[in-house]
């Protein structure tokens, strides 16, 4: 299986993980509903999975590559 390329990972934390850009990105507002412990709505609780993949993603990918070039 081919990884995922991290320009491609890069761009879908700008387009994905950060739209809708006005009035907030969305991945910020669902963090300060966890963090105010009102993301409770399947429906919240699933755009916040959708918005934090990305970063989640591109985050597995940075540490793969730095335990590659470690080793």
């Amino acid at each position: 299986m081919k990884s995922i390329s991290l320009q491609f990972l890069l761009i879908a934390c700008l387009t994905l993980g950060l739209a809708p850009f006005t009035p907030e990105p969305h991945i910020w507002q669902k963090l300060k509903m966890l963090s105010s412990g009102t993301l409770s709505k399947p429906v919240d609780i699933f755009d916040f999975i959708m918005h934090g993949l990305p970063f989640i993603l591109l985050t597995v990918k940075l540490i793969s590559q730095a335990r590659e070039k470690a080793s």
